[in-house]
């Protein structure tokens, strides 16, 4: 795959939600050579404009891929040195149970749980971090009320082309809208926004600002989604490695049918495999995009992901080729509707 080990790079970067800093700086980075304009705005979130011609139907349009990750907040600091945490975005208990977490500042720790973690229901609250701190005031050497902590999870291959990450969720998006702008050479109709949001985990805060902000005619969020494919607790038709999904209806959204038809036109005109998603759990950044100013139409581009929300999460090269693809073809569509 193109530059994959930038998707590696983004994987493994810190960026727990209401902290994505280093993400950012590393997008910035990769955007700044193709970007006709950069901002930064008040939330973190970062702008990248393109623009494209003078043509009489010319959409501003704008991608939002979040840079945020799920992760954990110091809550409390025990007299044995333990801590207490709190959720940033949605964690399985059972997920993070016995695993390695790392703070931004590179301490890490061992999460476990205060009794059964069978007793615990998901309930973070029973958890703590284990540093290695001999009590409280050892342990505030090194971390303090506040500190945010995020999973460790490697980039792995596996078989039949399928990578295993924490924080493809949504790495997966910031990849795919880079390349879209790399591919962006102007040529197209629209002024196209690829905006990386900030936490997006938290209720999808930062999409919200930032489509107030641009006015955008079309919304898109690029994101992931639950695969269905597996052994899980949900049911659907999402599978991996089928393609890239076009979203047609969440809890949070139901998306444009000329948005939908016009991915779908992008897709059979530039051979790209998709799938059409329908979920019934979960949401994305189309969501505040849609309700933002007066209204926006709204779509969204997602990945088909194994193992949601914890650090080994499964999904497929080539359908993450394929969502970029799409980015880059839809950015470059001529929307004749008013």
């Amino acid at each position: 795959m193109r530059n994959e080990a930038l998707l590696e790079e983004l994987t493994q970067a810190f960026g727990v939600a209401g902290f994505e800093g280093e993400v950012r700086e590393i997008i910035r980075r990769e955007a700044q050579p193709y970007a006709d304009e950069i901002r930064e705005d008040a939330m973190g979130n970062l702008i990248v404009l393109k623009k494209g011609t003078d043509s009489p139907n010319k959409k501003r349009i704008m991608f939002a891929a979040h840079m945020d990750e799920i992760g954990f907040m110091v809550k409390k600091i025990l007299p044995d040195g333990t801590l207490l945490i709190c959720n940033l975005g949605w964690n399985w208990a059972g997920s993070v149970y016995n695993e390695r977490v790392r703070f931004r500042n590179g301490v890490t720790g061992v999460v476990g749980c205060r009794g059964s973690i069978e007793d615990a229901k998901n309930d973070v609250k029973k958890l703590f971090v284990d540093i290695g701190a001999k009590d409280a005031e050892d342990a505030k050497k090194y971390v303090r009320l506040g500190d945010p902590c995020g999973y460790m999870g490697p980039y792995l291959h596996m078989q039949n082309d399928l990578i295993c990450s924490k924080s493809l969720d949504n790495r997966i998006g910031c990849w795919q809208l880079l390349e879209a702008l790399r591919d962006n050479d102007g040529s197209g109709p629209n002024d196209v926004y690829y905006v990386f949001t900030v936490q997006e985990e938290l209720g999808c805060r930062g999409s919200g600002p930032a489509a107030e902000a641009i006015r955008p005619d079309i919304g898109v969020a690029v994101d992931i989604t639950p695969a269905h494919d597996y052994p899980c607790d949900l049911e659907g038709s999402n599978e991996v490695g089928k393609g890239v999904a076009v979203k047609v209806c969440d809890p949070s959204v139901v998306c444009d049918e000329r948005i939908v038809s016009a991915m779908e036109t992008c897709c059979r005109q530039m051979e790209i495999p998709y799938q059409l998603e329908v979920i019934d759990q979960g949401g994305t950044d189309a969501s505040s995009m849609n309700l933002s100013h007066y209204g926006v139409r709204v779509g969204g581009i997602a990945v088909a992901t194994r193992y949601p929300h914890c650090q080994s999460c499964v999904a497929s090269l080539k359908d993450i080729e394929a969502g970029a693809r799409l980015c880059a073809a839809f950015a470059k569509h001529e929307f004749i509707w008013g």
